[in-house]
């Protein structure tokens, strides 16, 4: 049913003209009324909304890591939105549900924010209570980021990073530098390699200063959960300083280019500029489209077409972020990231070369 509400209403929205597309504060309106049409959005309620991303191909350490998690973020009165697959967008959702059964607590959120290309290639988890499909998967980002009131990320794949770097070029941009939203990365004791991976390639590509943005807790549910309800307690104060919802962030501002839908092609591939020679929040977008364009070819059928009949994407840039990108997506490759493991061995959907 929230499949044909979401999509129903945004086609006919559009077609009446309620939407603008055409600038970035119609983009931002259309993902308000559209989270409002599904009845995300509670106003009269402090913050409480904390938005998990993850993979959904990861081991069995890892997601019951995101359940301990999720325990002890229900234990402190936090609801979960994830993405709403399997793995590390049910973990949260398991663990929190356990937690606000133990506290009695009533009216619990458990939202899934998807889009029609994701939701094609993989179910909701039945955990989910409030399911809304976002036209594309850049208003999905948007709409993340406006209702959420802190992120965690646990470990995943290129989707995974895709969400990081979206995020962090958000937070890059001096429009948004006085903006409060709590970002911890996570994992069990076994993903400390991976985040370390991670935390290398940020620093080399966006500078060390990028490391203030974000904090690293390795094997600790007790610490993470500690940490966010802190970061969501200063995000109610700064709200309530600057006079704005807590439902909706109207003053983060995600520039036009954030919002445009990217097709990856080919061409569009190619075109991505990956050069740290340009300011840090336009790199963060094009490899957060680089990332995307892996995502499509990994999984989703228009993006698997396109690897079929034209090969795999080509990707260049300047040669330290090139080679650093290559070293990161095979660490991704060999710890099964990039697929379900068990099947047929993983087929790159990318070849990375460098400039010059």
């Amino acid at each position: 049913m929230a499949v044909v509400r979401d999509i129903v209403y945004a086609s006919s929205s559009l077609a009446a003209g309620a939407f603008d597309l055409a600038d970035s504060v119609g983009i931002t309106h259309a993902v308000f009324e559209i989270l409002r049409n599904a009845r995300i959005l509670r106003p009269h309620a402090d913050p409480n909304l904390v938005v998990c991303w993850g993979g959904h191909s990861i081991a069995r350490a890892e997601y019951d890591y995101t359940k301990q998690v999720g325990y002890q973020l229900g234990l402190r009165g936090l609801d979960i939105c994830t993405g709403c697959g399997p793995g590390a967008m049910k973990g949260p959702m398991k663990g929190a549900t356990i937690a606000h059964a133990k506290q009695r607590r009533r009216h619990n959120r458990y939202i899934g924010i998807t889009e029609p290309g994701i939701i094609a290639a993989e179910s909701p988890n039945p955990i989910v209570n409030h399911l809304v499909i976002m036209p594309d998967i850049e208003k999905r980002l948007e709409a993340f980021v406006r209702i959420g009131h802190g992120i965690i990320v646990f470990p995943g794949g290129v989707g995974t990073a895709e969400e990081i770097f979206y995020l962090l070029g958000l937070l890059l941009h001096p429009d948004n530098a006085m903006q409060t939203l709590p970002l911890i990365l996570t994992g069990p004791r076994e993903s400390a390699t991976y985040f370390e991976q991670i935390d290398r390639f940020l620093r080399m590509a966006l500078g060390d200063g990028i490391a203030r943005h974000y904090h690293i807790i390795i094997n600790d549910p007790q610490a993470v959960a500690r940490a966010m309800s802190k970061g969501v307690d200063r995000v109610r104060e700064q709200r309530l300083d600057n006079k704005d919802a807590f439902f909706f962030n109207w003053a983060l501002n995600v520039p036009f280019a954030y919002q445009q839908p990217f097709q990856p092609t080919h061409e569009a591939m190619a075109a991505l500029s990956l050069h740290r020679d340009r300011p840090a929040h336009e790199l963060a977008a094009d490899l957060r489209r680089a990332f995307s364009g892996i995502v499509a070819g990994n999984v989703k059928e228009e993006g698997l077409r396109t690897i079929e009949t034209g090969g795999p994407y080509a990707i260049s840039g300047e040669p330290a972020i090139m080679q650093a990108l290559d070293a990161m997506l095979q660490a991704f490759v060999a710890q099964h990231r990039m697929k379900l493991p068990g099947g047929k061995g993983y087929q790159p959907c990318y070849r990375i070369t460098t400039d010059g």
